[in-house]
C-alpha cells in the first residue's frame, strides 16, 4: 500500500493535485498522534506490519490491510485458494500483538455451541457452568466458513455486530480488541453454504492473498522450507492496549463535510446503477468511513483525503454489491462497475468550511 501523492487523476483537481489542508481539520492539526509514550500512529503500524512481514513474504498490503481492518474495528473476509497463507496471515497478526487467538475449523457438523460456548453441569458445585468456546479471544480465525451450516453461521451474528454472545439467556461481553477473520475458498464449493447478504455486509472488508511472486516464493522456501519455527517465532511488538490506543486514535481522525458527502453520493451512484441490484448499505459507508480514518492515521495525517477513500472502496464495497443477471451474462464484474462509479461521482476539491 504505497503512500502515491495520487492514485488517479481525479483524486484530486483537474491536474490531479490532491488536497491537503483544505481537507484538514478546523483546528489545523495535521501531525500524527502519539499512541503509546512517544510513538506515533505510523510508526507503531509500520512495526507491526514488519513483524508479519517476517512470516508472510511479499503481501505487504494484505498486512496492512488486516491490521486497518482491526483498528476499524471491523471485521475481515480472506477469500483465496487454499495454501496462500490465509491462516499464518491471522496467526502471524495475533502472536504480533501478543492478543489471544482462536481458531474454529468449520464443517456441516460444526454446532453453534463449538463456537460461542456451551453450559455444562458441575457436579461438584450443582450447578451449570459457563464453558466459553473460541469466539471470547481477540482474535478468531473461522476457517472455511462457508462449510458450516446456516445455523452455525448465525451465531457468529451476534457476537461479529454487538461483540457479545447470549447463551441459554445470559449475556456474555467479548473483551476488546475483537475481530474475525474469516476464509472461504472460492473455487471449491461442493458441500459448502454460501453466505448471505446479511452476513457478508458484517465484514468490514474481503481481501485475496493471491499466489507470491517468484521472488517472494524463493523466501517463503528460505523461510518456511527448512527448520525455521515459521509464525512461532514470532515475538510480539505490541499488546492489546496499543491496539486499543490506536482504535482511540482512528476515532479522532477528521473527515471534512465534503468527504461526508463523497462518501454518501459513492453510496446513491451505487443504488441507481443499472449493473447492480444491490447496492451500498448504511453499513458499508460506515465503514468505510471508519477505514479511510485509520488509513489516514497509518499515513500520519489527522484528516483523510479522497484517495483513502477510493483506495478503500474495494476492499470494504466489492463483497457488498450484486450484479444483475443481464451483467453477469455481458462478462462484467464488481470491480468494473465499481471503477465506473468511482469515476462518474465528483470527488470534494475545495475546503469545506
Amino acid at each position: 500500500m504505497t503512500d502515491h501523492a495520487s492514485t488517479t487523476g481525479t483524486a484530486g483537481g483537474p491536474d490531479g493535485r490532491v488536497p491537503g489542508p483544505a481537507m484538514g481539520p478546523p483546528n489545523g492539526q495535521q501531525t500524527a498522534a502519539q499512541v503509546h509514550g512517544s510513538t506515533t500512529f505510523p510508526e507503531l503500524f509500520q512495526r507491526i506490519t514488519a513483524n508479519v512481514a517476517q512470516v508472510i513474504q511479499g503481501k505487504q498490503e494484505v498486512i496492512e490491510m488486516t491490521l486497518l481492518c482491526l483498528v476499524s474495528e471491523g471485521h475481515l473476509l480472506i477469500e483465496d485458494v487454499p495454501g496462500v497463507g490465509k491462516t499464518s496471515l491471522a496467526k502471524a497478526m495475533a502472536f504480533s500483538l501478543d492478543c489471544s487467538f482462536g481458531r474454529v475449523q468449520f464443517t456441516p457438523d460444526v454446532l453453534p455451541t463449538d463456537v460461542v460456548g456451551v453450559n455444562v453441569w458441575n457436579r461438584a458445585s450443582g450447578d451449570f457452568e459457563f464453558r466459553p468456546g473460541p469466539i471470547f479471544h481477540h482474535l478468531v480465525l473461522g476457517d472455511e466458513i462457508n462449510r458450516a451450516s446456516p445455523k452455525t453461521q448465525a451465531a457468529l451474528l451476534e457476537a461479529m455486530e454487538e461483540r457479545q454472545v447470549t447463551v441459554d439467556g445470559t449475556t456474555y461481553p467479548l473483551a476488546p480488541p475483537f475481530m474475525v477473520l474469516a476464509t472461504q475458498n472460492p473455487v471449491e464449493h461442493e458441500g459448502t453454504y454460501p453466505l448471505p447478504e446479511s452476513q457478508l455486509d458484517r465484514f468490514l472488508m474481503r481481501v485475496s492473498v493471491g499466489y507470491p511472486s517468484p521472488e517472494a516464493a524463493i523466501d517463503i522456501l528460505d523461510t518456511h522450507g527448512g527448520n525455521s519455527p515459521g509464525v512461532g517465532a514470532l515475538r510480539a511488538v505490541a499488546d492489546s492496549e496499543d491496539v486499543m490506543a490506536m482504535i482511540a486514535t482512528v476515532k479522532s481522525v477528521h473527515v471534512a463535510p465534503s468527504l461526508k458527502r463523497y462518501i454518501i453520493d459513492l453510496a446513491d451512484s451505487s443504488r441507481r446503477h443499472p449493473a447492480l441490484s444491490l447496492g451500498i448499505s448504511p453499513r458499508a459507508t460506515l465503514n468505510l468511513q471508519r477505514a479511510s480514518r485509520a488509513l489516514a492515521a497509518a499515513r500520519g495525517r489527522s484528516y483523510v483525503v479522497p484517495d483513502d477513500v477510493k483506495l478503500l472502496a474495494g476492499p470494504v464495497l466489492g463483497h457488498r454489491l450484486m450484479l444483475t443477471p443481464e451483467t453477469q451474462l455481458q462478462g462484467a464484474t464488481v470491480g468494473d462497475v465499481l471503477e465506473d462509479i468511482l469515476a462518474t461521482v465528483p470527488v470534494p476539491v475545495t475546503q469545506d468550511a
